[in-house]
């Protein structure tokens, strides 16, 4: 059973609606299925959603299918994995095109989401002097989502464990 929509006293709880941002990196898929083992219950709807940017041939916004056909196989394999391994979980895919950060901050709110799992990647050795774009996204996100925001990074071999990031504490330890 995950953390969240736990009820005491054995009243009902209501479904949630927790967004994965998916790419192709080994992160990714870590914090996809830390998400779906941790986070997602019985019930809950889990969305993929992949952020792809703005192509210049293409000039819509397409949930499923948006054109290149890597981005949909994998957005597909990952919601199938999920699907195997957790099926009392709903799972979608989605595909769209965008500025990264905006689009993951719409769609929270369009979606109206209960939690929003990151992967995160090792911070940099140089963290004071360069930041990562990708350490920069998940800051933002986390700090400007509408919904509680959860930065995922699987620790290294033969530790164990995942280093989990939110709001008010960074790079917490979890033993899971």
């Amino acid at each position: 059973m995950g953390w969240w929509g736990e009820s005491g006293g054995g009243g009902m709880v209501a479904k949630k609606r927790v967004i994965v941002v998916i790419d192709s990196s080994a992160r990714a898929k870590h914090a996809m299925m830390w998400a779906l083992t941790h986070v997602a219950n019985k019930g809950d709807l889990l969305t993929l959603l992949h952020v792809v940017p703005p192509d210049h041939h293409h000039h819509h916004h397409h949930l499923r299918g948006g054109g290149d056909d890597d981005v949909t196989n994998l957005a597909d394999s990952l919601a199938t994995l999920c699907k195997a391994c957790e099926p009392e979980v709903e799972v979608e895919a989605l595909i769209i095109q965008g500025a990264k950060l905006a689009t993951v901050l719409s769609q929270v709110k369009k979606l109206e989401a209960s939690v929003l799992v990151l992967s995160q990647g090792k911070p940099s050795p140089f963290c004071c002097l360069l930041r990562s774009s990708s350490e920069e996204f998940v800051e933002q996100c986390i700090s400007k989502a509408d919904c509680l925001t959860l930065a995922v990074r699987k620790q290294s071999r033969g530790v164990g464990g995942y280093l989990i990031s939110t709001r008010w504490q960074k790079n917490f330890w979890l033993l899971a």
